[in-house]
């Protein structure tokens, strides 16, 4: 069935989707499949064309803004680096910014300060917005969509995108552009274009006409399409994405890299994340819930209506009207043509089931359907999740949900899903989850941006706390083309934009509205500018806190008198306190915890950003450093040849610190709130040390998804009911034959005894404020080593590990053997080279050549390794020390079984069946 025949049928559903030509179509929210749908949501991702203008090719001149001139770009930047005054540009052709500007003006409370659209049409005769230009030639494509992660690497020190911004193609011009046949029934709609997320600079053009667009490549926004529809025809679209070099201090990815939509609604409507679900009075008996919805009438006449909201438990794939529980209204208002009018009601909820986050509470959820009337028929139908939860704070305890004490056991997460770049895919990133919450972990801050909607859907279901951020930056730069260039039009757009859309999210605890941003140094100035801040947020959402995190700013400075929270990036543990640091010009703080919480008593106070700790899985370097924690140097855990960091997880930043340090500093001061470990998964971008390399050494899983040492550092502190035992390093070690080899176990019991071939080498405790058991002096041998750890004196966990054989075989598993025929689910295949006994071989780096059989495709390959500049598309990968992945990719609408088989030269190969339904 062809795009146009699609919408020439009329659909209806209940509860559910129907997906045909490459469109989804979520439709109304009815329970009587009779009833007239009054709210389409069609996903718009399949079938784009898109072209980038390549090397050597001058692109169009239809910029947004003119960018500062760059001279050479210093790569080796320090991560803490004091960012500097904007850089002055002068305009000297036309720009498209002011018929931009206005696209924004929803996000501006002050209408005064709306920004008029001028007259003209720019780009309007430029052929590829028109509707006859022949893109055929163009590169098919499915969004999500993210042009960089293709590749290839860019090496050396004079490669264009540098090691910072994950050497990979992610500067340049490019155009999607895509065909839209609108239905006669379309006629007195209202149609709006909604993009989740575009880097950068997105312009889009209907029909040859400019229509607006969004400069921040990280949010969410909306464009009214319906003055440019040719009802009944073929439509146009095209967006172009302008994403600049140097414009961020990760991999930022490139390109329409989040889902793209088309709502369609009459003109009376629930207006853009229009509803605002907030509960108080909760206890176990009854809660009250506030409904607060704004209608907006797009239509030429005033319109009187009536605004009713009743409330389900949540249910995936949708709600039955027999098990509503609460209803509100019907609220009766009149909304004037092109205005919004708000409505608000309380509903009480007995018996509530609160939303908390595991493992002692459960992520419970309810839907809150909103329908509008008007002349007693049902004009509209609008669905908002939502949670019910208690949050408190206790600045001498810290987070309290729903009465219980809470820890913060939280990661910093970037956006980019490792091979699969920052092209967004909700399998990729509840597989993230799943791997930090085996760990232990409870929260996540998305660092340092508004992440996509799915994955806040993630984690309310999932039961995650989240500290939502918005900028890394605001007038003060830290690269020459960051954010600071649209600061001063946008912020407030931004910044709205973030809250009204993330607002009604139970996972969603603490709204934080910078992160190390310069304004730290600039004492007054920057505490007003972080109050205007904070204000705007308040406006948005006065229930829950607001935050920015800080590197710098003392508590004597006025930046943290602004803040509700104080978010501590390092300081907390101190920063570059070693004696090597003394006379440098860096950032040098002493211990924080105690003096911010003397100065700021009645505060919350936690560790936004803790450790980054660095290390690459299974490389294992000597001397150890008997220290708590140390900086990597050339020698000391690093080594500078192979470009790795040792995984004896001492080792960390300068201005960081080890797990260790982290969690004893923590401890001492039990009025910390938590901690947000940087990071959770290894990143593509900002490698340091070695800024040569793809990506980055601080995650407690690699890139590939592949758990390092500090994983169950991590799992042994945050999990103490759950019995484990790791130990480290692996035990293939013939040119240390007869040399001294450390051995460090973790665990969750209190003391340990360990074996070397069954002979004891001593039963050692855990002191106060210890969180791992050093053996430093063992003398290698081959043979097995064995773990035994004890809690309260019973044995409590046991592991041993041995050394292996020669490599053997490939040896296949999946993280999951079902996935579902829709063309966007995952499963992911981890490769293990094995000896004949089926243990993994440390240090084993064989090729493997992935192929693949069935209704499926390898979409991507790697193995965790930051110096691997092998193509992530590439079916051929070398095992990292042991490991390597392979992702597999589903069909769209075919069923059936997918063959994935793994083969190397010196290797018996490996196969494993996939089905996919």
């Amino acid at each position: 069935m062809g795009l146009s025949s699609f919408f020439k049928y009329a659909i209806k559903v209940t509860g559910c989707f129907i997906m045909l030509s490459g469109l989804v179509v979520f439709m109304g929210c009815s329970f009587n499949e009779n009833e007239e749908t009054v709210r389409e949501r069609i996903s718009i991702n399949k079938d784009w064309r898109f072209y980038k203008y390549g090397k050597g090719e001058i692109p169009d001149d239809l910029i947004y803004d003119v960018l500062p001139e760059l001279d050479k770009v210093e790569e080796l930047r320090v991560a803490d680096a004091k960012p500097t005054v904007a850089d002055a540009v002068e305009a000297r052709k036309e720009i498209l910014k002011p018929w931009i500007l206005p696209s924004g003006n929803a996000f501006i409370k002050d209408s005064s300060k709306h920004f008029v659209r001028p007259e003209g049409n720019p780009g309007g005769d430029f052929p590829f917005v028109q509707t006859d230009f022949d893109d055929t030639s163009w590169k098919q494509v499915h969004l999500p969509h993210d042009w960089a992660i293709a590749g290839p690497f860019q090496e050396g020190w004079e490669s264009e995108v540098g090691g910072g911004m994950g050497r990979l193609p992610v500067n340049g011009v490019a155009w999607y552009r895509k065909k839209l046949f609108v239905p006669s029934n379309w006629d007195g709609k209202t149609v709006y274009l909604d993009v989740d997320g575009a880097m950068a600079y997105a312009m889009v053009w209907l029909n040859g006409n400019l229509v607006g667009g969004w400069p921040y490549g990280y949010n969410s926004w909306r464009l009214d399409l319906t003055p440019y529809l040719l009802i009944g025809e073929v439509n146009q679209l095209a967006i172009r994405i302008d994403n600049p070099n140097h414009s961020a201090r990760w991999y930022p990815g490139a390109g329409i890299y989040r889902n793209v939509w088309l709502s369609v609604v009459n003109p009376v409507h629930v207006a853009h994340w229009g509803t605002f679900i907030s509960t108080q009075n909760v206890n176990d008996a009854s809660a009250r819930v506030k409904a607060r919805i704004d209608v907006e009438n797009k239509g030429t006449k005033k319109a009187n209506i009536e605004v009713i909201t009743k409330i389900f438990p949540f249910e995936e794939g949708g709600h039955e009207a027999n098990k509503q529980i609460a209803v509100s209204g019907p609220l009766k208002a009149s909304v004037l043509s092109n205005s919004i009018v708000r409505v608000e009601d309380v509903i009480d909820i007995p018996n509530p089931a609160l939303w908390g986050p595991p493992p002692s509470q459960e992520p419970n959820l309810y839907l809150a359907v909103t329908e509008i009337f008007h002349n007693n028929r049902k004009i509209d139908c609008y669905e908002t999740r939502f949670g019910i939860r208690r949050v408190e704070v206790d600045p001498n305890r810290g987070l309290i949900v729903n009465g219980e004490h809470i820890p913060i056991k939280g990661v910093n997460q970037h956006h980019d899903l490792g091979a699969l770049g920052a092209a967004f895919n909700k399998r990729a990133a509840e597989r993230q989850l799943e791997i930090l919450r085996e760990m232990g972990c409870n929260a996540i801050r998305m660092a340092h941006n508004p992440p996509a909607p799915e994955l806040l859907e993630l984690t309310d279901r999932m039961g995650f706390l989240v500290v939502d951020e918005v900028f890394d930056c605001w007038e003060r730069k830290k690269t020459p083309h960051d954010f600071h260039l649209i600061f001063p039009e946008w912020h407030e757009q931004d910044l709205r934009a973030m809250v009204r859309r993330d607002k009604n999210c139970p996972s969603v605890f603490l709204w934080s509205f910078g992160n190390e941003v310069g304004e730290q140094y600039t004492g007054d100035a920057g505490a007003t500018l972080a109050k205007k801040l904070a204000a705007i947020v308040k406006d948005e959402d006065p229930t829950r806190l607001t935050t920015a995190s800080m590197n710098y700013a003392r508590p004597n400075m006025p930046f943290p008198a602004v803040l509700d929270v104080i978010s501590l990036n390092y300081q907390g543990e101190g920063i570059r306190q070693d004696p090597m640091f003394k006379g440098t010009d860096r950032i040098q703080t002493p211990p924080s915890y105690q003096i911010f919480h003397d100065q700021f008593p009645d505060k919350l106070i936690l560790g936004s950003e803790t450790a980054s700790a660095m290390s690459s899985r299974g490389v294992y370097l000597f001397p150890v450093a008997d220290k708590l924690s140390s900086p990597v140097r050339d020698g000391m855990g690093g080594d500078p040849n192979i470009r790795q960091v040792s995984s004896y997880e001492l080792y960390a930043v300068d201005f960081g610190s080890s797990a260790d340090k982290v969690f004893r500093t923590i401890e001492k001061h039990p009025f910390v709130a938590g901690e947000f470990v940087w990071n959770g998964f290894d990143y593509l971008g900002e490698p340091t040390p070695y800024y040569l390399s793809r990506s980055s050494y601080t995650g407690i899983v690699d890139l590939a998804g592949f758990k390092k040492d500090r994983f169950f550092l991590y799992q042994a502190h945050w999990r103490p009911d759950f019995p484990m035992v790791h130990i480290l390093p692996h035990w293939n070690w013939p040119e240390r034959i007869g040399k001294i080899t450390p051995i460090h176990v973790f665990t969750s019991g209190d003391e340990v005894e360990l074996f070397l071939n069954g002979k004891s080498l001593g039963r050692k405790k855990k002191k106060e404020f210890e969180y791992r058991l050093r053996w430093d002096n063992v003398v290698y041998q081959h043979g097995e080593l064995k773990a035994v750890a004890y809690k309260n004196g019973k044995i409590w966990a046991q592991k041993g590990i041995k050394t292996t054989g020669k490599a053997y075989k490939i040896k296949l598993s999946a993280d999951r053997s079902l996935i579902k025929a829709d063309g966007y689910d995952l499963s992911f295949i981890t490769a293990e080279i094995v000896d004949e006994n089926g243990l993994v071989v440390p240090g084993s780096n064989h090729l493997i050549h992935f192929s693949i059989d069935g209704p499926g495709s390898i979409v991507a390959t790697d193995n965790g390794n930051p110096t691997d500049m092998n193509l992530f598309s590439a079916t051929n990968r070398n095992a990292f020390n042991g490991l390597a992945l392979a992702i597999i990719q589903s069909k769209n609408g075919t069923s059936g079984v997918i063959n994935v088989s793994a083969k190397s030269p010196e290797l018996k190969g490996g196969d494993i069946i996939i089905k996919t339904q």
